[in-house]
């Protein structure tokens, strides 16, 4: 197996944790305000950041790691929701991440910044699309949940931009710079 790199490591446990704190938020906050006069469930954001570490983690820690990591975030989505809200979490939870894997893999050799903005695209809109309809029966929160989502995809890709300008990145696997 793999040696997965102290970056890894946390930005799996940063990842896996969104899971939870997502769940409380929708539970304990209902739905919020995202701008333009759009409202979503709050977890609306912590579900966007999702999106973002598991591409994160993919680069640090490697496919077989995030896999393992989605694994446990389906369980814990599951466990951890209320009770009216656990099949809904778990099962826009897990094909979300799949699909953003699947679009994930093909698109990081045009590069990191475009792999990030094509993958969570789909993963948002399967996520947003899975869980509204299950949770709520109803798509009236998509247009907040797609701007909310948006949100954290815009704020990663201004910081991986940052640090593009100082091309550091590296995998786990290699000390070679990560194409931007």
């Amino acid at each position: 197996m793999k040696k997965i790199c102290p970056a890894g490591v946390i930005l799996l446990i940063a990842y896996i944790a969104t899971i939870p704190v997502a769940n409380l938020a929708v539970t304990h906050f209902g739905v919020v305000p995202v701008g333009f006069g759009f409202l979503a469930p709050a977890a609306v954001y912590f579900a966007g950041l999702t999106l973002v570490l598991r591409d994160l983690a993919r680069e640090s820690a490697g496919r077989t790691a995030v896999l393992g990591a989605i694994v446990v975030g389906t369980i814990l989505s599951y466990v951890l929701a209320d009770s009216a809200l656990a099949t809904a979490s778990a099962a826009a939870f897990i094909v979300a991440e799949l699909l953003d894997f699947a679009v994930y893999e093909p698109l990081r050799k045009r590069g990191l910044i475009v792999a990030v903005v094509g993958s969570n695209i789909v993963g948002l809109l399967a996520d947003s699309l899975i869980f509204l309809k299950m949770a709520f029966g109803s798509f009236e929160y998509l247009p907040g949940q797609v701007i909310g989502k948006a949100w954290m995809t815009i704020a990663a890709v201004a910081v991986l931009a940052l640090l593009g300008r100082r091309k550091t990145w590296s995998t786990s696997t290699s000390d070679q710079s990560v194409r931007w």
